[in-house]
């Protein structure tokens, strides 16, 4: 890719004095400005604000905070990945991207890690807001010393924030409702398995149950919904006793909801004569849950685009900051439908 060192360098002149030209600044004799722009045609080179700071010396600093992942939890893999890829490309054009994890189960590694960039005074901040309270209280301070801010994945109301790139939650949680309601027959029971301590801290997941208990009522369903609260997924011999149990207890259980990337713990867990009389839902396309819905445990998988989201958000918050551009205050992903039949030609298996 050219870049405005290389026109300076091919006219002869300084890198100042393409900025100028690009940029109609003046000051440019007219013979020189008429070199420049026929090499900038030549080259078919992109006007870019972020090239011309890299040319005048001036970086941006992005930091990323987002959670770590690791081979039980691994939806924030893709993220990750694209967020490198973002980095790696927006440093060749002047910015640079510093990228912090914390412990989505922990709040405390949350606000240690958040604070840390404030602290670095970052030109802007991507940040997955999974915890809700905390992240009230810190922007307050971002806002006090100017730090714009675009949220990831979660869509956390009454901040301030630049952008949301991300799925709408709710919708989600409510087209999930529309497939359970259509896969099953009759009166039945359906269990949420709720797997959160402090679910109203996690706006994303508390959205998609939310919308998935309002489908019936607003449908007229004759279905009834249970909660069931499930913490410990690592703990796989008590989850399999704790889902025993509510079987049980609940015969008429026909359905299992799981507003998270962790359904295929759930499909594992539940025992291979039972689950061929359930239907389960759940969220995100990862391997373990993919595998979970080609062998048929897993009925439909609603699905984002976590990488494309990602690598997105850095390239706005680069044009925000360099170009001055305007960012919509929202930005919804599509929400996908994974089946069984057409999970091989999704985006996210590519």
């Amino acid at each position: 890719m050219v870049t405005i060192n290389d026109i300076a360098k091919e006219a002869k002149v300084s890198a100042g004095t393409v900025d100028r030209v690009i940029h109609n600044r003046g000051g440019v004799s007219k013979k020189t400005e008429a070199k420049i722009k026929l090499i900038i045609e030549k080259h078919d080179f992109q006007i870019n604000a972020l090239a011309s700071s890299l040319a005048l010396n001036k970086r941006v600093q992005i930091a990323v905070l987002i959670p770590d992942y690791d081979t039980e939890n691994t939806f924030w893999k893709s993220p990750t990945m694209g967020v490198l890829k973002a980095k790696d490309e927006v440093k060749k054009i002047g910015a640079n991207v510093a990228c912090f994890n914390f412990n989505q189960f922990d709040e405390a590694s949350y606000v240690h890690q958040l604070k840390k960039i404030i602290t670095s005074q970052p030109d802007a901040i991507l940040l997955a807001p999974l915890f809700g309270s905390a992240t009230r209280v810190l922007t307050k301070e971002l806002d006090q010393k100017e730090i714009p801010y675009l949220f990831l994945n979660i869509n956390l109301e009454g901040c301030n924030n630049i952008s949301f790139i991300g799925q709408d939650s709710y919708m989600s949680g409510f087209l999930a409702g529309k497939l359970m309601r259509l896969s099953l027959e009759g009166k039945s029971t359906i269990a949420i398995m709720q797997t959160r301590i402090n679910l109203d801290n996690n706006h994303a997941i508390y959205n998609r149950i939310k919308g998935f208990e309002d489908y019936f009522p607003t449908n007229r369903a004759p279905i009834n919904v249970i909660n069931v609260n499930v913490i410990d997924l690592d703990n796989t011999k008590e989850l399999k006793e704790k889902l025993e149990t509510m079987f049980i207890e609940n015969p008429s259980i026909k359905g299992v909801y799981v507003p998270n990337s962790r359904v295929f713990t759930f499909a594992n867990a539940i025992s291979s004569t039972k689950i061929n009389d359930l239907v389960l839902i759940g969220f995100d396309g990862t391997d373990k849950n993919v595998m979970c819905l080609e062998n048929e445990k897993v009925a439909f998988l609603i699905s984002q685009q976590p990488f494309k989201e990602a690598y997105e958000a850095i390239k706005l918050i680069v044009d925000f900051l360099v170009d001055k551009k305007e960012l919509d205050e929202r930005i919804y992903s599509p929400i996908e439908i994974l089946t069984k039949e057409n999970v091989s030609f999704s985006k996210h298996n590519k």
